[in-house]
């Protein structure tokens, strides 16, 4: 049986920011906005056992905390690994941004695929029952969240600009020196990690402020494995860990690919253990990709 794994942090992951922009609506409106719950519910059957897996477009890999189950987010879909396969459940959504809370809670947000009951653009929509069927919390049909996360203190997503919300319902914006291609955030502080071209940054206010961290390479994908362990992947599909929050970097020689997704948590043992989505396949390492094991492909 595989050991039971404290919680993990998302780092969600799409590919570059502003040519997906540019291909997709989003909000265009600056701050304090409201959006009440809505009604729309997405559905759908499962997909069967052992049906095709269209790894296309990985936007977010992550062990549930509650199940260690674990999930990948992508353009067909959440799909979850069952006897060794990924299989598709619920609705056909393209999963644009993807993260869990600390509770089990799903959030999402992108496009829905024809005759699902969702709106277009989704919005943030959440899931209580991973992600079998999915609820429209706030700005429905207004926006598209491409990078995404959930932490102690709320919600903070980029749709074209930054944005935080409390209670799924009401948002502020904030600002952020560039476009960010993956938000992620501590599991206790709810620090925030932000991948752009301006570098790797770092947020202890929820975004309202912003501070630079220097990696030993360019930082793509970034997740938090802890409050003080981080993990980011570079261009060059290195791995590279801190322990101590950024602080000092350790630079793993070895390139895992370019990775779409990554995820980092720990085992109950205590390992560190990293899932990415390199060139159609899901890959777990626990010393940080001198070895890979295929999840799924």
């Amino acid at each position: 049986m595989r050991p039971r794994r404290r919680r993990g942090v998302l780092g969600v992951a799409a590919v570059a920011v502003l040519a997906l922009l540019a291909g997709c609506s989003s909000t265009s409106d600056t701050g304090n906005e409201s959006a009440g719950v809505e009604s729309s519910t997405g559905t759908a059957q499962d997909g069967a056992a052992g049906q095709p897996t269209p790894l296309i477009h990985v936007h977010g890999i992550a062990r549930h905390p509650r199940t260690d189950d674990l999930l990948v987010a992508t353009h067909h879909g959440l799909f979850h690994r069952v006897d060794g396969e990924l299989v598709r459940k619920g609705p056909a959504i393209d999963l644009m941004g993807f993260t869990i809370g600390d509770d089990g809670t799903l959030y999402a947000s992108g496009h829905p695929a024809p005759g699902t009951d969702l709106p277009q653009p989704v919005g943030l929509i959440t899931s209580q029952d991973r992600g079998r069927t999915w609820q429209v919390a706030s700005l429905g049909g207004r926006s598209d969240f491409h990078a995404l996360t959930a932490g102690p203190n709320g919600v903070i997503g980029f749709d074209g600009t930054l944005r935080h919300t409390s209670d799924k319902k009401t948002w502020d914006t904030r600002d952020i020196p560039s476009p960010p291609r993956v938000l992620a955030a501590s599991p206790t502080s709810g620090t925030l990690l932000a991948t752009t071209s301006a570098g790797l940054l770092m947020s202890q206010d929820d975004g309202v402020t912003w501070t630079s961290l220097a990696p030993p390479e360019t930082a793509v994908l970034a997740a938090w494995a802890d409050e003080e362990t981080i993990v980011i992947s570079s261009a060059e599909g290195r791995l590279a860990t801190s322990s101590d929050a950024g602080q000092t970097w350790t630079l793993h020689p070895r390139s895992i690919g370019p990775a779409e997704a990554l995820w980092a948590g720990r085992t109950s043992d205590g390992q560190l253990e990293i899932i990415a989505s390199v060139e159609g396949r899901v890959i777990s390492t626990t010393d940080a990709g001198a070895t890979t094991q295929t999840l799924g492909q």
